[in-house]
């Protein structure tokens, strides 16, 4: 396809060859159009030549650093965002990464305070790449890489509670078989020279609970954790506004979402029928995005496995499976295929052998 078919415009000839320049209209016209093209792509991967496409536009925008070009990127990385929510990582990748081009390339030629500003945004759209590459199945390098450039940025602006946050975000990534860097993690987001705002301070204390859980800590450390994390949530502010990817850091951290975490808590210390209880409570109340109640769902099912309830599992697991796979939600299949091993025993049973045999041709 042609550029122009693509979205892009091509640039005119300067006032000395005979034609007028770009007014400032046209030049809002082609940031809009290369960011809702961006947008519109359904592509799974990111490929050499939008690669090369975004490169050059990201080249250019150096002549457009202003406060509107950082309003257009902050509204197109809300819009990956929501995207990555109802059509998984995959859908929301090809433009958060064309969006931190741009930014990266931008940020160099801006003035002091835009130079800021595009930072400032630069940090969440990279702590986002690094959520995107976590739950699109991508090597821990590529995750461990946006990490590192979030808090980079967050350094350069001064940006304590954002550092912090990714401090947070890299415990949340951490596998399984490493509980105690997790651990580490979680502690130093709330323990650092820095604060975070109390939603993302509750989220962090809640996942310290689950990594002491892990650990093999006493239980009654782990409930104290968790008391830390209902009392900084208690301090929150109400949101006012519709909570995006560039907002208030946490504000998507709610009280349902704390306590289906506080569940998984449970589980790790296997008080199983606790946290089945908890689960089916505030997923039935609470309002998730698809890829959240995929993850969620997945984690009822293990602990209604782990309870020894396996039709009730299976049952809970087929319910949000489609979804998961349609969308490749990474991490929700993962604790999908989680739960089946404590279902093996159970195999003979038809609900858990469909389970099985769906996520077998699913693959790994």
């Amino acid at each position: 396809m042609s550029l122009e078919d693509l979205g892009f415009v091509r640039p005119m000839r300067s006032s000395n060859q005979g034609e007028d320049p770009p007014t400032l209209l046209e030049d809002a016209v082609r940031r809009r159009a290369f960011l809702s093209g961006v947008l519109a792509g359904s592509v799974p991967l990111f490929d050499l030549e939008a690669l090369e496409h975004l490169t050059a536009v990201a080249q250019n925008a150096r002549h457009y650093c202003d406060h509107e070009l950082v309003n257009h990127l902050r509204g197109a990385l809300d819009q990956a965002a929501h995207a990555d929510g109802r059509l998984g990582p995959h859908q929301a990748l090809p433009a958060t990464l064309g969006i931190l081009a741009v930014i990266n390339h931008a940020a160099r030629a801006a003035r002091t305070e835009i130079r800021r500003d595009l930072l400032i945004l630069g940090s969440r759209g990279a702590e986002f790449a690094a959520w995107l590459h976590k739950d699109g199945g991508a090597p821990a390098r590529d995750t461990a890489y946006w990490h590192q450039q979030s808090k980079e940025w967050a350094t350069f602006t001064g940006d304590g509670a954002m550092y912090a946050y990714v401090l947070l975000r890299q415990a949340q990534a951490t596998d399984r078989t490493d509980p105690v860097r997790m651990l580490d993690l979680a502690r130093a987001a709330t323990r650092g020279p820095w604060v975070l705002p109390p939603r993302s301070r509750a989220e962090a204390f809640q996942q310290e609970a689950r990594a002491l859980a892990m650990t093999g800590a006493p239980v009654g450390e782990v409930y104290h954790i968790l008391d830390c994390a209902r009392a900084a949530l208690d301090h929150a502010t109400p949101v006012t506004g519709p909570v995006t990817c560039s907002g208030p850091l946490g504000d998507s951290y709610t009280p349902e979402r704390l306590m289906v975490q506080t569940a998984i808590c449970y589980r790790e210390v296997g008080q199983f029928e606790r946290a089945v209880s908890l689960f089916q409570e505030h997923l039935a109340s609470g309002n998730f995005a698809d890829r959240d109640r995929a993850f969620f769902t997945a984690h009822l099912a293990g602990a209604l496995a782990a309870a020894g309830e396996p039709d009730e599992a299976a049952t809970a697991a087929l319910q949000v499976l489609d979804l998961a796979a349609v969308a490749n939600f990474g991490q929700a299949l993962a604790e999908l295929r989680r739960a089946t091993v404590h279902l093996q025993p159970h195999i003979n049973r038809p609900t858990v052998q469909e389970l099985c045999q769906r996520l077998a041709i699913l693959g790994d």
